[in-house]
């Protein structure tokens, strides 16, 4: 059995793929690698390479997939690729032959990629391509409509390290205090029992036996999942966070939420509105009291452990000690930053909260969901504005025997519409930007 981790040879989901444009490249980081995400045209799948040129090292993220070829091209000097990261044009060379001698030293690194389970799936190992075909993609068994399952999803960039994420999912007894009124009740929460069921290099698992019987599993190094059964009527309800290591102090969740129940719900519900008003207001209610936690933990760590740092005299602690003890016996306590060339720096408390709680750069602008709701939402309010200008110009030269039948219910409308579009302006259009989060408010 292997004594350390490997964090570079697993897969890691960078995004549902109903995210990502096909027009344009995507750019990425996992494990403090640059990526790009990109799709050739008239090609099926999406490709990721290492996002560098090899010309002059500019960035692959910043180019555009050609109209005429399909490739991906360079911004900077219009080489292009194809989705085997081959070098296919040189606009400057003024021999063609120098591309075709020249193809594998002109190359980008390309890394395997899959889609499953509704994921756009990457193995990081640039080196051992083989072994990535042989080893199985750490899908959840409740993303299967087979089974009956409907799931939505979200992706959403995090002010805080991948251990931290790893340590708050696999926290229950936070949510009716967190979350209060939004996903728990502080006034209903109590002792948590838990059996930690097995613990290896490859997977932990903890049943809670409690009325909603509940098991966590906790698959290296990113799938971190609750299975709920809801009773006897076979109902299940389950949360899937795959948590993705992005660089030191930053990380990304990938979340999966399914049931097998209450179908015509989810189908009736836009994605862009459960995100809104409760996946991101949950991650809101953890940024800020994770990124100054993490903080004080690295101070302290300079000095004495982590079990002597924290105070975890409870059951429900106890998830959070495996995962813990898990992380020292084999990774030593560090993401493997230096195999990358990064130095593991010191976090920092960030109390500007329009950069902590800021769902544009962190969910919005990676949402296909949230971006085109977003931007259908400030046009309407644009129009309804301009209509409201349009009917009262209109109303103010209209003959005076049709101010009363023509020009009354216009005027009705066009405030009617001004109404609306203050209401977009004020209170919806800023739920896809920042909205701040106040626990003691709560």
């Amino acid at each position: 059995m292997p004594t350390e981790f490997n964090f570079f040879q697993h897969w890691y989901p960078l995004s549902p793929v109903e995210d990502l444009d096909p027009e344009r490249p995507t750019p990425v980081t996992l494990l403090g690698m640059r990526l790009v995400i990109w799709k050739p045209r008239n090609y099926q799948n999406y490709r990721v390479f290492l996002d560098q040129c090899p010309h002059r090292l500019a960035p692959l993220s910043e180019g555009r997939v050609d109209d005429k070829t399909g490739n991906l091209m360079c911004s900077y000097h219009g080489w292009q690729f194809d989705q085997q990261g081959t070098c296919t044009i040189i606009p400057q060379a003024e021999n063609p032959e120098i591309v075709e001698k020249n193809k594998d030293n002109f190359c980008v690194i390309s890394l395997p990629v899959k889609e499953e389970n509704d994921l756009l799936w990457v193995w990081p190992d640039i080196k051992n391509s083989e072994l990535a075909a042989k080893t199985p993609l750490p899908l959840s068994p409740q993303i299967d409509a087979s089974k009956g399952f409907v799931w939505t999803s979200i992706v959403r960039d995090l002010e805080y390290d991948w251990q931290t994420l790893i340590e708050n999912v696999a926290d229950p007894s936070h949510v009716p205090f967190a979350h209060h009124g939004v996903q728990g009740n502080r006034d209903k929460a109590k002792p948590i029992p838990m059996n930690i069921i097995q613990s290896t290099i490859d997977l932990i698992e903890v049943s809670l036996p409690r009325d909603l019987p509940t098991t966590i599993t906790f698959q290296p190094p990113c799938r971190l999942e609750y299975a709920i059964s809801l009773g006897a009527n076979e109902k299940k309800l389950g949360l899937i966070a795959y948590c993705v290591p992005v660089s030191p102090g930053k990380s990304r969740i990938v979340g999966q939420f399914s049931r097998n129940f209450a179908k015509k719900l989810h189908y009736l519900t836009p994605r862009w509105w459960d995100h809104i008003n409760n996946r991101n207001v949950i991650l809101d209610g953890d940024m800020i009291l994770l990124n100054q936690q993490e903080y004080l933990l690295q101070q302290k760590q300079e000095k004495e452990r982590w079990k002597i740092a924290y105070k975890l005299p409870t059951s429900a602690d106890r998830l959070v000690i495996e995962f813990r003890t898990w992380f020292d016996k084999y990774c030593q306590g560090k993401l493997p930053w230096d195999q990358v060339g990064i130095k593991d720096t010191q976090s920092k408390i960030n109390d500007n909260k329009l950069v902590m709680l800021d769902r544009y750069q962190q969910h919005t602008r990676h949402c296909s969901s949230c971006r085109t709701a977003l931007k259908n939402f400030q046009r309407l309010q644009i129009g309804l504005l301009a209509y409201f200008i349009v009917v009262v110009s209109g109303v103010a030269i209209l003959p005076d025997s049709l101010r009363l039948s023509v020009g009354l219910p216009l005027i009705i409308t066009a405030i009617l519409g001004i109404g609306i579009s203050a209401w977009l302006k004020f209170s919806l259009i800023p739920k896809f930007y920042f909205i701040d989060y106040i626990h003691a408010e709560k």
